[in-house]
């Protein structure tokens, strides 16, 4: 559906005679209240993991997350591999290769430095946080920013700087972040098995970047599945063994 009226995105601010995107200053905050969130929610616990460790484990995610967005993201345009360059690639970055590799960034690192203790539960508020930060920055970069959905009719599509009413796949993401803080909330009050917080949220999160998948206009890898659709059925084989448990566990209840 064709606008006529103009689109107030993207949202920019001029510094020094140019124009940027509040983009950069939403990922910057979004780093530094996550980790402030992290210390935070370290204070209340007796954390079996010594500083010194937890600090490796930090850097493998860091170094892991680098690599892993970068790769699933140029894998999300397959066309340019061809010509690939360093430009390229830097600027390249998806949260979902981030967590793929900040995963196994940590896993790499735990094996090396001989921690075998899960580690993950402590980061999932601050990570959801963090995104609630970040996706707001890519919601105000509108057409300028990979994440718009395609084309609708539906009640809450957007004109996100073509003139086309698209869902807002970024202002779906954050509204169900806000429901899996909620959620992570409430399991608070519930005993789990160390570790299976961080393993639900990968596959709850990764389970909605599965389906919204679907709704943007995204490049076919393989099988007519993009990488973000590939990054999250490797999750789910890499955890099949928690989903089933935890599957089995619910049915139990009911």
């Amino acid at each position: 559906m064709l606008l006529k009226s103009a689109s107030p995105f993207p949202f920019q601010f001029e510094l020094f005679g140019e124009q940027y995107h509040y983009h950069y200053i939403f990922e910057t905050l979004a780093f530094i209240v996550g980790v402030r969130m992290y210390y935070y929610y370290k204070k209340g616990i007796v954390d079996q993991i010594s500083d010194e460790n937890r600090l490796w484990i930090m850097l493998g995610a860091m170094f892991g997350a680098l690599i892993g967005s970068r790769v699933v993201a140029v894998l999300e345009t397959p066309e340019v591999i061809n010509h690939l360059t360093f430009s390229i690639l830097y600027q390249s970055k998806t949260i979902v290769g981030g967590l793929l590799g900040g995963l196994f960034g940590v896993e790499l690192i735990k094996k090396i430095i001989g921690v075998n203790i899960a580690s993950g539960d402590i980061y999932v508020i601050p990570i959801l946080v963090a995104l609630i930060i970040g996706r707001i920055g890519c919601f105000s970069m509108g057409i300028d920013e990979p994440t718009y959905g395609v084309p609708t009719h539906f009640f809450m599509g957007m004109d996100v700087g073509d003139r086309i009413l698209r869902h807002p796949i970024m202002l779906y993401e954050m509204i169900y972040l806000l429901l899996l803080i909620f959620l992570f909330n409430r399991l608070k009050l519930v005993e789990m098995i160390n570790g299976d917080r961080f393993k639900l949220f990968m596959v709850l999160y990764l389970l909605f970047r599965f389906l919204i998948e679907f709704i943007k206009p995204y490049h076919s890898l393989f099988l007519n599945l993009s990488s973000i659709h590939w990054s999250a059925l490797f999750i789910f084989i890499y955890y099949y063994r928690f989903i089933i448990r935890i599957s089995k566990q619910i049915a139990a209840k009911k």
